[in-house]
């Protein structure tokens, strides 16, 4: 079956169709680390890690670059964000980025999002950065003012094909930001020329200065993907103009923009409102985990479309912590089971799970609808227990299948069959066991002493026959 995803450049959904068979190159815009990442983070990382899941339980072979901006991600007042940090902390703008840095990835470890298979930073690559700026004024795209590099917008008659945005409404709000130095509101700058008192500055062409945002994700990307490249990521705020920005750019420097599909993550809303310090209704992923487990916190997410809202409310998360429950309890249930023999009725039940499965998040990695199906199948199964309706082959098979799709989503704890127990009251218990099988086989009986060594075998618990028997616990 072939894989539909939703192309924001076009408006539609189109069939995937890679540059090279089997292969994925993805690029998912990553954060600016100078805080906690927080809840939005966690809605769009865990999107991307379902996608690329999906892909490789497809068959794909996936590349995934996500980048770390240490360096031009400018406040709307202009001043660069890890250095406006740095200087509120009293720390080298370096020493900010490590730290925030290695938080966020131990939050997302902690969500169960895969690493990238490359992350790189943007201080990493200034050469090729400063390469890609004069490429653009030697072919007439870019022009220099008083030590800064701005693309001129007027060199491109489709751009803002991206977001439609009427650039009229924009100008009066002054949302694209007139400056003396710009031939157009709309041109946006590549290169910056630093403050005297910077520390992150680097020589150029053009003086000491740094980078524009929007070219170190073109430079990255194709950097790693190629000129041209399958699936472009980001949450959907990024569309204007940082995307925007990002197709003007590629358009320029390869004579045609290097993204096949454009994909983004809906909004994080908190109670019903946008996630925003300044309303109070922030939160980080790390206050997140505190309170809930990683896997509730991938269900919530992974309950509503990827392209739609995500609602932050206690309801919402008690139903996940339900949900989770339900799947759970189902696999304690089958577990539980000894599973040796033919198949029946609950492996055929459990095939074409799979297949609507599939039919669902190949529809734009439809997780919703495919969860769905996961509890409409654990419905129906649980009364075909209830009723004998099963064979000895069915739970083994049936708890493989289950696994194989929900790790997809990532919503199975590590140590699903481990259970918590105190080790030395067990211990204990075991000795006693053990006491009471030698005074059995003493006796003469055999049979029950055989019997309760099979039971315990079974337990996962070994006997070995010595002078004194011992047991060891297999895991």
């Amino acid at each position: 079956m072939t894989i539909q995803v939703y192309n924001t450049l076009s408006g539609e959904l189109e069939d995937f169709e890679p540059l090279e068979e089997g292969k994925v190159g993805l690029y998912v815009c990553g954060t600016t680390d100078y805080d906690y990442i927080h809840l939005g983070h966690a809605r769009t990382y865990v999107a991307y890690d379902m996608m690329v899941r999906y892909f490789e339980w497809k068959g794909f072979d996936v590349k995934y670059i996500q980048n770390i901006t240490d360096v031009g991600h400018l406040t709307d007042e202009g001043e660069d964000k890890v250095e406006k940090r740095a200087k509120s902390e009293r720390s080298h703008p370096m020493e900010i980025v490590e730290y925030y840095m290695r938080k966020h990835l131990r939050d997302v470890d902690e969500l169960k999002i895969k690493r990238p298979d490359i992350m790189p930073r943007a201080t990493g690559h200034l050469i090729d950065m400063i390469e890609a700026v004069k490429d653009l004024v030697d072919k007439g795209f870019a022009y220099e003012s008083n030590g800064s590099v701005y693309f001129d917008v007027s060199k491109l008659d489709e751009y803002g094909e991206l977001s439609n945005i009427v650039f009229d409404d924009l100008e009066e709000s002054g949302r694209v930001g007139a400056s003396g130095e710009k031939k157009d509101p709309r041109d946006f700058a590549l290169w910056k020329k630093a403050d005297e008192d910077q520390l992150m500055s680097w020589p150029s062409p053009w003086g000491e200065g740094f980078p524009g945002w929007h070219i170190e994700c073109t430079v990255m990307s194709t950097k790693y993907l190629g000129e041209k490249f399958d699936i472009h990521g980001g949450a959907i705020e990024l569309g204007f103009p940082h995307h925007e920005n990002e197709i003007a750019q590629g358009k320029a420097l390869c004579g045609t923009d290097p993204v096949r599909y454009w994909v983004h993550t809906g909004l994080l809303n908190v109670g019903g409102e946008k996630m925003s310090k300044s309303k109070g209704n922030f939160i980080t992923v790390r206050e997140a985990l505190d309170k809930h487990d990683p896997e509730v916190l991938r269900l919530w997410i992974l309950s509503s479309h990827y392209r739609s809202p995500v609602d932050y409310t206690v309801d919402k998360i008690e139903e996940a912590e339900k949900q989770l429950d339900k799947i759970l309890n189902f696999y304690d249930r089958l577990n539980r089971l000894e599973s040796d023999g033919a198949k029946g009725e609950l492996s055929d039940l459990v095939d074409n799970l799979i297949v609507e499965f599939e039919t669902k998040m190949d529809k734009d990695f439809n997780s919703p609808e495919a969860l769905s199906k996961v509890f409409q199948f654990i419905k129906e199964a649980n009364r075909k227990l209830d009723e004998g309706q099963y064979e000895a082959g069915d739970p083994r098979y049936v708890i493989e299948k289950l696994e194989e799709i929900l790790n997809i989503f990532g919503i199975l704890p590590e140590n699903l069959f481990e259970e918590d127990f105190n080790k030395e009251v067990v211990g204990e218990i075991l000795d006693e066991i053990l006491e009471l099988r030698e005074e059995l086989r003493e006796k003469g009986e055999y049979e029950m002493a055989d019997k309760i060594r099979d039971k315990l075998e079974k337990a996962g618990v070994s006997i070995e026959d010595r002078e004194k028997p011992t047991w060891e616990i297999k895991r």
